[in-house]
């Protein structure tokens, strides 16, 4: 017998209907979903600007050191530690596993005498300062963005400003790592000298550091100031300012000629503050000018130096852990570069004119840091005082044509990039910037030769 094709389909709907409210249909589902909870179930991981992600076959979270251990013991693939996503490269991605150390956190022990602390790695920056103060210690120097977790600030030699100032990784005293077969090894100067010099600044894949001795001082209030001024008169003085000052920066606003400076000076002033700029209103501010008066360079340049013009300074004295963060709210994508401190001013000059006398689509402001040299393997500032040179590109927009042609700049010039900013360097480039890049890779194989800690982007380094 034969029926029409709306006459099929009405019944095939009618029987599917009768089926999913029969006993039957609800056995079929709960086994369905027996068989769905009994699958293990993928979480998505991202970055915080949406430039990284994967789907790992598991997201763990370990509560303490020892599960921790049994975790990496067991692991049959790649084992990737992740802190607050706030890098660009793909130092965590991997389809294996990744282990946050958020739940392994807080201040372990302190020394009151030689202002040295031992902290867990999981612990966030903004985390760390209240518990260091009541002990009567701070960091030496932190960087401005302190969502950052302690170990992942160290394992891409995250940084501050301040010319007589290291990266955070040069005030490590010692710490200890969970190793691929889940033993622990603890490495200072005198124990294990060789891993340490290679351990404070990883790119985590010589095992998960789980423990900090950190180098402090007694704790101590700033003085910053913030203020506006026309970019040749920062210029100028910025080797002056950077001497003078405890911490220097500055942020050049494109296509403005204005710059906006800011240093931090020690004091013993009680806590105050003038009234202070919204940075992320201030930022998307900037991105409205760019909007609407992108095509005409003068008539951009005259709006925004006509409302920088009137910015008065800003002065807060606070507690040093809270004076160095800056709430960044408004997501961005990143390249940053460490130059020579002799050739950094003529790359940011060169920088800006490329961006200015081509109209290249930016609204973001260029920042321009001073850190101290060290003596760490992979440390950008590996025997090298820096100027180090960020640029941001919003995070909805596509960032490759800017970084395309300013990146050849900072190589010109001898830079060296931050481990956690997007570049596109490869093992060969790496091996020529860093004279101990070799003896690192001797420690990383006889630590991990299995590569247990190599995601694939590490992998196309190492190679």
């Amino acid at each position: 017998m034969h029926q029409s094709r709306r006459r099929f389909v009405t019944t095939l709907a009618a029987g599917s209907a009768a089926f999913a409210a029969s006993p039957i249909s609800s056995i079929a589902r709960t086994l369905v979903q027996a068989a769905d909870a009994a699958k293990p179930r993928k979480i998505r991981w991202r970055n915080w600007s949406g430039s990284q992600e994967c789907m790992p076959d598991r997201r763990l979270a370990p509560k303490n050191i020892t599960e921790l251990q049994e975790i990496v013991a067991e692991a049959s693939g790649t084992v990737r530690a992740v802190g607050a996503g706030h890098s660009f490269t793909a130092l965590v991605p991997t389809e294996d596993t990744i282990v946050s150390l958020g739940r392994i956190s807080g201040l372990s022990d302190h020394n009151a005498e030689n202002s040295q602390a031992t902290v867990y790695a999981g612990t966030r920056i903004a985390d760390i300062g209240q518990p260091l103060e009541e002990v009567g210690q701070a960091l030496i120097n932190q960087p401005d963005i302190d969502e950052q977790t302690l170990g992942g600030c160290l394992a891409t030699a995250t940084h501050g400003t301040g010319a007589n100032l290291g990266c955070m990784s040069s005030n490590v005293t010692g710490l200890e790592m969970v190793m691929a077969d889940g033993d622990i090894l603890w490495c200072d100067a005198e124990n294990n000298p060789e891993v340490f010099s290679a351990a404070k600044v990883s790119l985590g894949c010589l095992g998960l550091v789980t423990k900090v001795r950190m180098q402090n001082q007694p704790s101590y209030r700033l003085r910053r100031e913030s203020w506006v001024a026309p970019m040749q008169e920062i210029l100028d003085q910025a080797e002056s300012l950077a001497n003078s000052n405890r911490n220097f920066e500055f942020y050049y606003i494109p296509f403005s000629g204005m710059c906006m400076a800011d240093s931090h000076q020690l004091t013993e002033e009680d806590i105050f503050s003038t009234e202070r700029e919204d940075t992320n209103e201030a930022v998307m501010t900037l991105k409205s000018v760019r909007d609407w008066l992108g095509w005409s360079p003068k008539l951009r340049r005259f709006a925004l130096q006509s409302a920088m013009e009137d910015i008065e300074k800003e002065v807060v004295v606070e507690s040093s852990w809270r004076n160095y963060a800056s709430e960044r709210n408004v997501r961005f994508n990143e390249m940053e570069y460490h130059l020579p401190r002799e050739a950094g001013l003529a790359a940011f000059a060169e920088i800006q004119s490329t961006i200015e006398e081509n109209n290249l689509n930016v609204f973001f402001p260029i920042e321009v840091r001073f850190v101290k040299q060290d003596d760490i393997w992979l440390s950008p500032f590996y025997q090298q005082d820096s100027i180090s040179i960020a640029v941001h590109r919003y995070f909805e927009e596509d960032h490759q044509p800017l970084f395309k042609v300013l990146e050849p700049i900072m190589r010109k010039y001898g830079g060296r990039p931050h481990w956690g900013k997007l570049n596109t360097l490869e093992g060969g480039d790496f091996a020529k910037l860093y004279p101990r890049w070799q003896d690192f890779m001797k420690v990383r194989q006889e630590l991990d030769p299995s590569g247990k800690f190599l995601n694939s982007y590490l992998k196309s380094l190492i190679a």
